[in-house]
């Protein structure tokens, strides 16, 4: 039987969307195809809590998984201030709000902002 991959568009719809769904916040989602041959979608949000992080960190877990999708890696679930989950095609990126605004991931990413390609986010904020 053949398994059918989803395409990394829609697998990073799913992230945002299980990102969305526990009140991840400032949700950002940027197609780096044409800067980076590692992943095609950075998807990076904000998580209120060291808890917040950790549950959302799960939540993309679980719908990667259940997407049919398999996870690379998870790496810095133990301290929470910055949670990094690979799932190959994305790369998600669960922060609190002052690494976040240190590192400022965004902007890194965001260089090509002519083709950008990156999907709409959807937040209850």
């Amino acid at each position: 039987m053949k398994v059918s991959r989803l395409n990394s568009k829609k697998l990073a719809q799913r992230v945002v969307d299980a990102l969305n769904d526990l009140k991840g916040q400032s949700i950002s989602c940027i197609n780096v195809k044409k800067l980076t041959g590692i992943t095609d979608y950075m998807v990076i949000t904000t998580g209120r809590s060291n808890i917040h992080t950790k549950a959302l960190a799960d939540a993309v877990v679980n719908k990667v998984k259940e997407s049919g999708e398999h996870i690379i890696g998870v790496e810095g679930r133990s301290q929470s201030e910055w949670v990094l989950v690979d799932a190959g095609d994305v790369v998600v990126h669960i922060m609190m709000a002052p690494v976040r605004a240190l590192y400022n991931l965004e902007d890194l990413w965001s260089l090509d902002t002519a083709s950008k390609d990156n999907l709409e986010v959807r937040t209850n904020f």
